[in-house]
């Protein structure tokens, strides 16, 4: 037994107890000694608690870093990017210039970014503000997500500002007038003019794998798949409420009438990649890849100062990316625990092969960790996943 990984998961999926017994570890509880936890998002924050103060030893290695949150609940990814920013304009660095309309602009290896997160604001404490911008473009669609839930949940769209105006007075009578309740939302620019393949909206899950944020060292999987929406897509207003029409999540689009069992709606990226470079030339479909990397990076590097770079920790997290019809890529949001549900059989192959990946590199040969590990593993061993970002990069650096 002394050579073993000694193992606990939370979360029963088959994707990840088939991997660690494919290893030969040893399944424990969690009141024994363990040497490698995967755990849900709720597990984690009681691991680091202040109340628990609990400790973990130099053979002891966890799926998350303790304040992930930072990147995963919406307002605070939104936060921290436009913290950011004005950090590099203060800085004066070429990330932060702007183009003559005030878009922010950055040429790096010939791409130009501009700002790569929807307009958001996070209500209510942003209220004044967000209505300053809907008066501006009236005619806008705004959507509406709660910050700390998932997969579709209390997400809603509106056009008018008597509707937020009722939402805010509905919400005034519940108890989440004080702001640190988990009930605040963030409202984003509705993307209206998504690219469509079949009539149809879709957007990008991009598995990232964080092994440590400083230096950042980030790998991206190959393999991410597009989520398509069972009905065409039409920006008609009448259609606001039909999420069948907006939104991509699997848990809300498999109850779609329409929704296919076999493939679950899902494309391959490298399918996608084919796709555009048949349909809009090789040289747009790159720059596009490119800039969707780049982004990923940015975010990255928006959160490595507040996170909480504990070396017991890495993390794989879920990446949604949508694309509009000028090709250009928008950030939605960061999942911390992108789902390992399998919808299909592919999905299966496809998340075993992932876990199978991230442990190689978060657990190297297999071997008991230990936390003092030079987190750069070899070429070799990375599977599907490639190199995104390290510090020692000039090309990724500012």
């Amino acid at each position: 037994m002394a050579g073993k990984v000694k193992w606990v998961t939370d979360i029963e999926k088959s994707v990840l107890i088939n991997n660690f017994e494919k290893r030969g570890w040893v399944q424990v509880t969690e009141s024994e000694d363990w040497n490698f936890y995967w755990m849900s998002v709720q597990t984690i924050r009681n691991v680091f608690s202040v109340e628990t103060g609990y400790r973990l030893s130099d053979d002891q290695i966890v799926n998350h870093f303790p304040n992930h949150y930072e990147l995963t609940r919406k307002d605070l990814m939104v936060k921290n990017i436009k913290r950011y920013r004005k950090e590099l304009e203060k800085e004066g660095s070429p990330l932060a210039e702007k183009d003559e309309n005030g878009k922010y602009l950055y040429l790096a290896r010939g791409l130009y970014l501009s700002d790569f997160v929807p307009v958001t604001y996070m209500l209510p404490a942003d209220y004044n503000l967000f209505v300053e911008e809907f008066r501006k473009s009236p005619s806008s669609t705004w959507i509406m997500k709660p910050c700390g839930k998932a997969q579709g949940k209390g997400i809603f769209l509106i056009n008018k500002l008597s509707q937020i105006k009722k939402w805010s007075r509905d919400s005034k009578t519940s108890s989440f007038v004080s702001q640190s309740t988990k009930e605040a939302y963030v409202i984003s620019l509705y993307i209206n003019n998504p690219l469509l393949i079949g009539g149809r909206k879709f957007d990008l899950r991009l598995y990232v794998l964080v092994s440590t944020y400083r230096p950042l060292r980030c790998y991206m999987y190959k393999l991410g798949f597009c989520r398509f929406c069972t009905v065409k897509y039409t920006p008609s207003t009448s259609e606001l409420d039909n999420m069948f029409v907006h939104l991509t999540n699997v848990a809300i689009q498999k109850h779609g009438e329409d929704y296919n069992h076999i493939h679950g709606g899902k494309w391959t990226v490298s399918n996608l990649r084919l796709y555009l470079e048949s349909t809009r030339g090789r040289e747009v479909t790159s720059k596009l890849f490119d800039e969707i990397h780049w982004i990923i990076v940015q975010s990255l590097k928006a959160v490595a100062p507040v996170m909480n770079n504990d070396k017991h920790c890495f993390e794989c997290y879920g990446y949604d990316i949508i694309i509009d019809d000028k090709l250009k890529p928008w950030l939605i949001e960061v999942n911390a625990s992108p789902s390992l549900t399998s919808s299909t059989a592919n999905d299966r192959i496809l998340k075993y092969n992932l876990i199978n990946d991230t442990l190689n590199i978060a657990v190297p040969n297999g071997e008991i960790p230990d936390c003092k590990w030079n987190k750069a593993p070899p070429k070799e061993v990375l599977g599907n996943y490639e190199i995104l970002g390290r510090t020692t990069d000039p090309s990724l650096d500012h």
